[in-house]
């Protein structure tokens, strides 16, 4: 899994701070940013975190660049509604060769496992590959004679083949993806998603983002993490993973460069 954070709205708690204040301040947007010290600023959010009052924090986002994640990840954090996303396409985008995977470590640590998963994903891609083909001699031979010289009408075919060829693919398939948060979402994608009784693939990914968002925005995000450490309770009950107080030394060493 390769994760990075591409951009990111500038000054992040200066902006929130001033966004704030504009809704109870007489003063024009030029003072009131001039008067925003840094200190100022994480005052302010801290303020408005004590507060509750998250809407200020909508107007700052995130956009990351993730690769080597699976499908099956995509479809959880997709869930993810209130982001934008733009994720390869396998509509569009040809699986060469045997196609890359994401192998669960649980798979990973059991030779007898693993030599099975890789078997099936070495099956699943010669049945795409040979499907591919199938298909693709179909959609030319529908074509009128002249056309079936033509590039164009080649790489259309290839498309509508790859489109319904993708359907053996399995949820392990690997893929990249580019999206965006805002902050406000973020509070609610780590709370969900960096307990410790979410999916692991994307518990890492949170992880990995919570760090990236941390190091440019500490003051917005000093507060986040799973419920166990916003809230300071875990809201799962009786099925709690029961280490509250591990996950909160975890989070306060990611916040001290640590973790």
């Amino acid at each position: 899994m390769k994760v990075e954070l591409l951009s990111h709205t500038p000054q992040p708690e200066r902006l929130i701070a001033a966004a704030s204040r504009l809704c109870y301040s007489a003063a024009g947007l030029e003072d009131l940013m001039d008067a925003l010290t840094p200190q100022k600023a994480a005052d302010q959010v801290r303020l408005l975190a004590s507060m509750g009052h998250e809407s200020p924090m909508e107007h700052i986002t995130f956009t990351f660049g993730v690769e080597g994640v699976s499908r099956s990840l995509l479809a959880q954090l997709t869930r993810h509604r209130i982001a934008s996303y733009s994720v390869q396409s396998q509509r569009y985008v040809e699986e060469a060769g045997v196609f890359d995977y994401v192998t669960p470590p649980q798979i990973a640590q059991l030779p007898e496992a693993r030599a099975e998963f890789e078997a099936v994903m070495a099956q699943i891609a010669e049945h795409y590959h040979h499907l591919t083909e199938l298909l693709y001699e179909r959609q030319l031979a529908a074509l009128p004679e002249e056309q079936r010289r033509e590039k164009s009408a080649c790489t259309a075919a290839r498309k509508r083949a790859i489109e319904d060829a993708r359907y053996v693919l399995p949820n392990a398939c690997d893929t990249k993806l580019i999206f965006t948060m805002n902050a406000r979402s973020l509070f609610n994608f780590f709370r969900h998603r960096c307990c410790n009784r979410a999916q692991w693939e994307i518990r890492r990914l949170a992880e990995e983002m919570f760090r990236l968002v941390y190091a440019v925005a500490p003051t917005v995000f000093e507060g986040a993490g799973p419920a166990c450490v916003r809230e300071g309770r875990c809201p799962e009950g009786k099925m709690s993973c029961g280490r509250m107080e591990e996950m909160r030394r975890r989070y306060a060493a990611f916040r001290e460069g640590e973790g």
